[in-house]
């Protein structure tokens, strides 16, 4: 595809080519993936151009979700596990308040499992109980008690549910869509709209409220506790004047560091 035309949250540069990498159809779409050229030449930095990412992944060192991945364009999406087997660094994808993808750097505990939040709970064929999952997953025989919205903890090693975050009023979600995308609250009300969108209203930590779509909600935990490790911050969105003032705090924390160090 064109550069210009390639998502925002990507952050290429205009003037740094013509053309940027087009990912492959699978897991995640178009416009909520980063391809692995993407992540691991722009996010990264450990290569300088398309040629040495593929070297990169033909050496078998990448892997998503606890496969190994040789397809430069495979799209990496929300809750995916990326690990580097090299550097033994193991990496989630998650969203920050300003909407873009980070590489949240994880332990090798929390790599072994991902969260997955389930789109349809329905029937296949011979009456097989199925669940699909925001990845394009599709679980066979889950437990009777998931239902559509809620999430599942998926262990990549054994390929089984260990764990069903309800969603219901008090569950911890994270925002994946919408003008809120990347915030993390508490959900206290679900507002019901027949033949439209249901509405829920949620409370961050600091005691900010906002609302939102049901479905641009993830469910990530119960209560205030997550179920994987959030980036800095918190997902709490700070007003211009609130960022203004943390990073002057920080210039002045330096700058008396400096002076002790002189001193």
């Amino acid at each position: 595809m064109k550069r210009v035309n390639a998502p925002k949250h990507w952050m290429l540069d205009k003037l740094g080519g013509i053309f940027a990498p087009r990912p492959t159809p699978g897991s995640h779409k178009l416009r909520e993936c980063l391809p692995l050229t993407i992540l691991l030449r722009n996010r990264l930095k450990y290569a300088l151009t398309g040629r040495e990412v593929t070297q990169i992944l033909m050496g078998r060192h990448i892997r998503v979700d606890g496969k190994v991945r040789t397809d430069s364009t495979f799209p990496a999406g929300f809750m995916d596990v990326v690990q580097i087997e090299k550097t033994k660094e193991n990496y989630r994808l998650l969203y920050t308040v300003k909407g873009k993808f980070t590489l949240h750097k994880i332990s090798p505990e929390e790599a072994g499992f991902k969260l997955l939040k389930v789109k349809k709970a329905y029937t296949g064929r011979k009456g097989v109980p199925t669940i699909g999952c925001h990845d394009g997953r599709t679980i066979r025989y889950p437990h009777p008690s998931i239902k559509k919205h809620d999430s599942v903890k998926f262990n990549l090693k054994t390929g089984k549910i260990e764990e069903t975050i309800k969603f219901a009023v008090g569950a911890l979600v994270m925002v994946t869509s919408g003008r809120n995308l990347g915030r993390v609250g508490q959900l206290k009300s679900v507002e019901k709209h027949e033949g439209s969108d249901n509405v829920v209203h949620i409370e961050d930590i600091a005691k900010n409220s906002f609302t939102t779509r049901v479905d641009n909600v993830f469910v990530i935990g119960q209560g205030k506790k997550a179920n994987v490790t959030l980036p800095r911050g918190g997902g709490i969105a700070l007003t211009p004047i609130e960022e203004r003032d943390q990073k002057a705090a920080k210039r002045k924390g330096a700058k008396k560091a400096e002076k002790m160090e002189v001193q």
